[in-house]
């Protein structure tokens, strides 16, 4: 079986690696490492291909990598300060009060 050869991969598996592509490629992500991150993702999860013939049967599927997303947002709040993020809800909020006022001059 030549390298990159997807025979051994069920039609779920496919389908799971295309809407990961899909998901990357709408974050940014060129095609080609688009393609290789989803089957990477697909072959961590699935230990490779299903389909009898290998040793990829009859084990479960570890869902980990596919919850690993988004486990990743929120960091980026986490390492600023209290004050920092206090500071910016503040403005956040003034912001709002102030559209709102804008918003109801205008009708």
């Amino acid at each position: 079986m030549p390298r990159g050869d997807k025979s051994k991969y069920t039609s779920k598996q496919k389908r799971r690696a295309e809407h990961i592509e899909e998901s990357y490629r709408e974050r940014g992500v060129p095609e080609e490492e688009a393609e290789r991150r989803a089957w990477a993702t697909v072959n961590k999860m699935d230990r490779g291909g299903r389909k009898p013939g290998g040793s990829g049967r009859g084990k479960t599927t570890n869902k980990e990598p596919a919850k690993k997303g988004g486990r990743l947002g929120g960091k980026a709040a986490a390492s600023r300060s209290k004050a920092a993020r206090s500071a910016s809800a503040k403005k956040a909020a003034r912001t709002r009060k102030r559209k709102a006022a804008q918003r109801k001059k205008s009708k």
